[in-house]
């Protein structure tokens, strides 16, 4: 792969598409794709975030996320959860998760 930004959307794996169905289930609005071959990133947008702090939306999430293989949660190494309000601000995680500074692996 090229130094160059790399497109996320063609980082989908069978992998990362069964994080997205699992999460999907409770939170339509998740994203993950695989960033390098040690790490997956996953984007969670919803409403039900707003007012709570990163520890409460992860505490939504995480029971979801245990469904999962292990090895695929090891993997997760960032987790987003926003409201749709802090997605629309475009905040710098946000940015880095539409378009991702190049991977060292």
């Amino acid at each position: 792969m090229s130094q160059q930004t790399a497109n996320p959307w063609k980082k989908k794996t069978a992998e990362t598409r069964k994080v997205e169905e699992i999460l999907r289930k409770e939170f339509p609005h998740t994203d993950a794709y695989r960033y390098n071959s040690a790490s997956i990133r996953v984007r969670v947008v919803d409403k039900r975030f707003e007012g709570k702090t990163t520890e409460q939306r992860d505490a939504m999430v995480e029971p979801l996320l245990e469904k999962l293989p292990q090895n695929t949660q090891a993997d997760i190494i960032n987790l987003l959860t926003l409201t749709p309000g802090e997605q629309a601000a475009s905040s710098i995680a946000n940015l880095e998760f539409d378009d991702p500074s190049p991977s060292r692996l």
